[in-house]
């Protein structure tokens, strides 16, 4: 069944997402994008460069019509604009809102993490439909904001992790509910990341700022700082506290997705650092770190521990020795300083599910021997129809919910992917406890109730003019 949808006509819809993932059933309709234009849908486009380039680019490839551009760096404007010539540009998200709002049915915002909450939530307050970059938010405060805020609004809302719209993630979220694996008890998650400079304190003086960069909106709710070349701006912001969100936030709401999804792993009850250098000057996350998070008895699911690793940190040896050979090897190389990898191992009663990549999108069931006449469960998440690469095909879940068209709707909509992002989050907090501090999470309260000093990085006070 389709239902055609105009400009300013807002679908209340929510997804069983929002609660966890649970039965799917029903049909969709494969929408074109040249639809899109015939039914007049527009976007405003909030950070254009890098990601933000190819996020434009995808909404526009369904159709929808391109009539904003907004970019601090007058360079990445001007570039994104000889792509849509017709739009207009600004490189002050809020201006843009202003003088567009009533304008447009979409906003995408793929700026730094800092900003995220800022535009997103000024967009959602005008009815806009929003595609916002992972992660979510770059405070656990404001991922509840967030979805909240969606939700108020009833708004179509997707986070940008594609491995989401993959076919292979939404498979081994079903082996795993379906107790394929059996009960689960251990995940373990080690990422590739940083590969951005982190583990240092703020450079000495600054530098002029470039004509073309307007530096007040780069900064936007942060604190002002002096403009520095090359330390924060374009792309090395990810490690800076004020900024970014480490290793942790940048990656893993794309490799803890899948076995987040599939076991529920949403409000831990403790988060320790394991192995923690700290926190740098109070400016930057650590080169490396290693984190365990601890969840309770939910919805009939055992008690879980998730284990997280990255600058390097990987799971010990019992967990390695487990993983196909080849695989081994790459670990093996990696620890006599060879290339870094990233998986995922969800460690069940009746073997593991591996998947040796950063989106969840290809899975292995270990030992291979156990599972070698296994049969799939039934299905219980839909499958995108549409036919791309999975960032592609992500878009093509979001637009077409927008549209009306897509009945199962977004499943990485701010409901869900509001959950996912404080649950990461809550660990970045650990990291600025100090190693081996557990600290007790009330995730309620958005706060830990044994560890008070650390409550003041649940939220920030924004910058004046930039309040949400």
């Amino acid at each position: 069944m389709s239902r055609k949808s105009t400009r300013r006509t807002f679908l209340g819809q929510t997804t069983a997402i929002g609660a966890g993932v649970g039965f799917w059933s029903g049909t969709s309709m494969i929408s074109r994008g040249e639809d899109s234009a015939l039914q007049g849908l527009s976007a405003a486009c909030i950070g254009v460069g890098g990601k933000g380039g190819s996020d434009t680019s995808h909404i526009g490839d369904q159709g929808v019509a391109i009539v904003g551009l907004c970019d601090v760096d007058g360079g990445t404007l001007t570039k994104k604009g000889r792509e849509y010539p017709d739009a207009k540009q600004f490189n002050d998200f809020r201006e843009m809102l202003d003088q567009l709002g009533d304008k447009v049915d979409i906003v995408t915002v793929s700026t730094p993490d800092h900003t995220h909450t800022a535009a997103a939530i000024r967009a959602m307050r005008m009815k806009k439909h929003i595609y916002c970059q992972k992660p979510m938010t770059w405070s656990i405060r404001e991922a509840r904001m967030m979805r909240e805020t969606a939700a108020e609004m009833g708004v179509i809302t997707q986070m940008g992790n594609q491995g989401t719209a993959e076919d292979g993630l939404r498979e081994s979220v079903e082996i795993i509910q379906s107790g394929g694996i059996g009960d689960v008890a251990e995940v373990h998650i080690w990422s590739n990341r940083p590969i951005w400079p982190q583990g240092k304190g703020r450079p000495d003086g600054e530098d002029p700022i470039p004509e073309d960069l307007n530096w007040d909106a780069w900064i936007g709710p942060a604190p002002m700082r002096p403009f520095k070349k090359g330390e924060y701006h374009s792309f090395n912001w990810r490690g800076w506290c004020d900024f970014g969100t480490g290793a942790l936030g940048d990656m893993a709401c794309h490799t803890t997705n899948m076995p987040v999804m599939a076991l529920k792993l949403w409000d831990p009850i403790a988060v320790t650092a394991v192995r923690n250098p700290g926190i740098v000057e109070g400016e930057t996350y650590p080169a490396s770190s290693a984190l365990m998070f601890e969840f309770p008895e939910r919805e009939g699911l055992p008690a879980c521990k998730f284990y997280w690793y990255d600058g390097g940190e990987l799971p010990p040896d019992e967990i390695i020795s487990q993983l196909p050979a080849s695989f081994q090897k790459r670990m093996a190389d990696q620890k006599e300083g060879g290339r870094k990898t990233s998986g995922a191992v969800v460690v069940g009663s009746k073997g593991l599910l591996f998947s040796p990549d950063d989106y969840g999108a290809k899975h292995y069931l270990l030992p291979e021997d156990d599972f070698a006449d296994y049969k799939m469960p039934a299905q219980t998440l839909p499958r995108i129809p549409f036919k791309a690469g999975g960032d592609e095909r992500h878009k093509w879940e979001f637009v077409s919910t927008v549209k009306g068209e897509y009945e199962p709707g977004t499943l990485s909509n701010f409901g869900y992917a509001g959950r996912l992002t404080e649950t990461i989050l809550v660990g970045n907090l650990a990291l600025r406890a100090g190693e081996g501090k557990r600290i007790e999470w009330n995730a309620k309260e958005l706060m830990s109730p044994n560890v008070p000093e650390i409550n003041q990085f649940v939220q920030r006070e924004y910058r004046e003019g930039w309040e949400v």
